[in-house]
């Protein structure tokens, strides 16, 4: 198969560690008889620095033309970065809320699993973590707070400041389809988490995705309000299939869920649109602290470009041998800083990446 993708490799740490997912994707290329086509465009800091725009209309151009986008990471130190004395909307972040728009990409898939050579790093209570767990965080991406009508005046004499909140039943209902089409092919259970007993639209959620659970009798569906599903993630995460949830409800609970897994630099995640295009990244930020260091962890990054064969380019092979071959390097011993047990040896983020290649 001949794959045409784009990369933003962006700013921070991000260069670093797509570097080393192109490295894995080769080899698979290389053992499989498949071919990448990979075209680099700008977003984040980097594109602020050359074009004085977080994402330009040709870059998108361009994403909107390949099979699929693979991303670093983009941002930088929200405190002493130059980019961040910038209206919000030409900061690094609005360059990735516009590609998520312009590209149509609703549906964020974030995986956490907790390999079993990595328990240790889990924070949890060896009896929480030692029942492990495996679970896909389903969040809604283009909508709700993040998208809403926006604001800051004076009320009143007073500084006041309003953030929209807005979803109709079609952005909810694709989402769900999406989610109970994807637990369909796992452990077949799903768990919608809101805040119905406040929110009106997480009322409207709730009826919706009550009603597409009609169409899954197989799947197991259930309700969870988001404030006991924060609990419950770090009593009992082994319960957990599919949590689908709403855009900023999502980000937070994604996030929860990387760190129980040992690091962040462990969790991949695609976002697709309605077709089997799709942008595939890291969970993690840019972390500009460790940038130029080497030590940053690329296995998110490297499970991101293997969640891209399987999704985009239905390469399910190809994509299980990238899986076995990350677990197979955590099972004789390796290990970045960020998942190092103190005394443990450590290997650079390079070193991780030539590791995984060539055991694909």
């Amino acid at each position: 198969m001949n794959m045409d993708i784009a990369v933003i490799r962006g700013d921070g740490i991000g260069p670093e560690i797509v570097n080393e997912a192109i490295k894995v994707l080769d080899a698979v290329c290389e053992k499989y008889g498949h071919s990448i086509n990979y075209e680099h465009i700008l977003m984040g800091g980097c594109s602020i620095d050359a074009t004085g725009e977080p994402l330009t209309d040709d870059a998108v151009k361009i994403a909107k033309s390949k099979d699929a986008v693979l991303l670093g990471s983009i941002g930088g130190n929200t405190q002493t970065s130059p980019w961040y004395k910038l209206p919000p909307n030409l900061r690094p972040e609005a360059g990735l809320l516009k590609i998520r728009k312009e590209l149509g990409l609703f549906a964020n898939l974030r995986p956490a699993y907790l390999y079993p050579e990595l328990k240790d790093a889990c924070p949890l209570k060896e009896e929480v973590a030692s029942k492990g767990f495996d679970m896909m965080m389903m969040r809604e991406l283009t909508g709700g707070l993040y998208f809403g009508e926006r604001y800051t005046k004076e009320i009143d004499g007073v500084l006041t400041a309003v953030d929209t909140l807005t979803y109709s039943e079609n952005e909810i209902r694709r989402i769900a389809i999406k989610g109970f089409d994807i637990a369909m092919k796992r452990r077949k259970k799903v768990t919608l988490v809101d805040k119905a007993n406040v929110l009106d639209s997480s009322r409207l959620w709730r009826k919706v995705v009550d009603e597409v659970a009609k169409d899954y009798p197989e799947v197991e569906y259930g309700v969870m309000l988001v404030d006991n599903c924060a609990m419950q993630l770090v009593k009992d995460p082994a319960q957990f299939d599919v949590v689908l949830t709403e855009n900023m409800f999502g980000d937070i609970l994604s996030d929860e869920a990387s760190m129980i897994t040992g690091s962040i630099g462990m969790l991949p995640s695609a976002s697709l649109n309605e077709t089997k295009f799709g942008l595939y990244e890291p969970s993690g930020g840019s972390a500009p602290d460790i940038a130029g260091k080497n030590i940053a962890n690329p296995l998110a990054t490297i499970l991101s470009a293997a969640m891209m064969l399987r999704y985009t380019f239905d390469l399910d092979k190809e994509a299980d041998a990238i899986e076995k071959a990350v677990k197979t390097v955590l099972e004789e011993g390796y290990r970045t800083i960020d998942i190092a047990k103190p005394g443990e040896p450590q290997v650079k983020c390079d070193e991780m990446g030539s590791l995984v290649a060539q055991r694909v």
